[in-house]
């Protein structure tokens, strides 16, 4: 029952796909646990942005429009994904969210996914890129804990970087941690608060997107 949920999922994520390449949008499947900085994140990417990239969201959550409301008001058009009791997004959903979503002049579409790290790893959303939050609050040996997420990560990225001394956060380990399972994932270090890191991050993104005509898969 599951791997016939998986391949139909499969098979909906490759037609999301096709919408995605056909748009020319570059599209990032955010994940992390509750709490690790994804929105504020996405909210700080999208102000620096401003129109060098446009960027639309669909955003998962058990409840609330919080979330979206927050990334609208950054300037991002947005959707929100209600999911009840669901843990995760599924191809399905984010498919029936973009008829809601305005994607003119949009070239980054960023899907926040249902703050969760188990369920989301076996579902593919047609997404480019699967970026995996780690923040210096969880402890270093996260990654180690739930690899399937990480290991699926395309790029990596420490949150709460501001916090690092006040939690003690042993850096070494953590990117050590980090390159056990997703050694070949670049690494960002963010702190959206203070803006550590942030222009490497969004200049990547721009990269990203300049990428999608030359076929370079990460434009690095």
């Amino acid at each position: 029952m599951r791997r016939s949920i998986l391949d139909k999922n499969d098979r909906l994520a490759e037609r999301n796909r096709g919408f995605f390449r056909a748009r020319g949008l570059l599209v990032l499947n955010v994940l992390s646990s509750p709490g690790s900085g994804k929105t504020t994140l996405l909210r700080e990417t999208i102000r620096r942005l401003g129109s060098r990239l446009k960027t639309g969201v669909i955003v998962g959550d058990l409840a609330t429009d919080n979330d979206a409301r927050r990334l609208g008001e950054a300037g991002a058009t947005a959707v929100q994904i209600t999911t009840g009791t669901v843990c995760h997004l599924e191809a399905e959903m984010v498919a029936r969210a973009l008829k809601q979503l305005d994607l003119t002049g949009v070239g980054l579409l960023v899907i926040e996914n249902v703050g969760n790290l188990v369920c989301p790893a076996s579902y593919d959303l047609g997404e480019d890129l699967r970026v995996v939050l780690l923040s210096v609050t969880e402890g270093e040996d996260k990654p180690l804990k739930y690899p399937p997420i990480f290991q699926s990560a395309g790029v990596a990225v420490v949150t709460k970087m501001d916090l690092a001394q006040a939690c003690d956060y042993d850096r070494d380990t953590a990117i050590a941690n980090l390159r056990r399972v997703a050694a070949n994932a670049p690494v960002f270090e963010i702190s959206a608060k203070t803006g550590q890191g942030m222009d490497a991050w969004c200049d990547f993104l721009v990269r990203q997107h300049q990428a999608l005509k030359t076929r370079d898969p990460l434009g690095l």
